[in-house]
C-alpha cells in the first residue's frame, strides 16, 4: 500500500494529490502548446472543485496564482494573469472543504469523481481529450493500487464512459494508457523500498 505519509509533502493540500501530480506531469511536457493546454485543463479542474464561478476574474486570477505556486513557480507557460510570488500565499487562501458524500467507486475516490464531472462539462473537444488522458491514467494507477490483478484498460475506459454518461468514450486499442509493465515496475519498486525501511 502506498501511503500519503510516505509521499512528498503537498504544496497546497486543499487541492489534493491528483492536482499536484497533474502539475508535476505538466512541467515535464516538452511541447510548449501541449504544456499550455495541459495547464488550462488543470485550471478547469481546479475551478470545478470550488463552489465559486469560474467566470469571476478575481477567482480566475487566484486559480492561476495557485497553479504557479503548486508548480513551485517552475511551470513554463503563458499565464493569462499577473503572477504574484508570495511566501504568505497560503496564509490567506480559503480552504476547500472535503466532500462528505457517498463515493460510487471507492477505489477511484472522490477526487476522480470531481475530475470526471469537469471532464463531462468540458465543451472543447481538444481540451476534453487532454483531460481524459490525464484522468484515465490516474484511474488506472488507482485501480492497480487497489488490486494489481484488476488492472484493465478496458475497465478504466468503461468506468470513464459511465462517469461521463457516455460523453467520453475511449478505445483501449487506440488510446495510449500507461503500460501495465510501468505500473507493475512502480508497485515492485515501492514494495522493495518499504521492505528496506523495515
Amino acid at each position: 500500500m502506498d501511503y500519503n505519509t510516505q509521499r512528498p509533502k503537498l504544496i497546497m493540500p486543499e487541492y489534493g494529490r491528483y492536482i499536484q501530480e497533474m502539475v508535476d506531469y505538466c512541467k515535464t511536457i516538452t511541447d510548449a502548446q501541449e504544456r499550455q493546454n495541459c495547464a488550462e485543463n488543470i485550471i478547469a479542474v481546479m475551478a470545478n472543485m470550488s463552489e465559486k464561478s469560474g467566470d469571476d476574474e478575481e477567482f480566475r486570477t487566484k486559480l492561476w496564482n495557485h497553479l504557479a505556486a503548486i508548480a513551485n513557480y517552475q511551470l513554463d507557460i503563458e499565464y493569462p494573469v499577473p503572477i504574484e510570488r508570495e511566501d504568505a500565499i497560503g496564509s490567506n487562501r480559503e480552504r476547500i472543504p472535503y466532500p462528505q458524500r457517498k463515493i460510487d467507486r471507492r477505489h477511484y475516490g472522490a477526487i476522480v469523481e470531481m475530475f470526471t464531472k469537469a471532464l463531462k462539462e468540458e465543451e472543447d473537444e481538444e481540451k476534453r481529450y487532454e483531460m481524459a488522458k490525464l484522468i484515465a491514467n490516474h484511474m488506472k494507477r488507482d485501480l492497480s493500487n487497489w488490486n494489481v490483478d484488476a488492472i484493465s484498460d478496458a475497465k478504466v475506459a468503461d468506468d470513464l464512459e459511465q462517469y461521463t454518461e457516455g460523453k467520453v468514450v475511449l478505445n483501449p486499442d487506440n488510446f495510449q494508457f500507461i503500460s501495465d509493465g510501468e505500473l507493475l515496475s512502480s508497485l515492485i519498486s515501492t514494495t522493495v523500498k518499504k521492505k528496506k525501511k523495515k
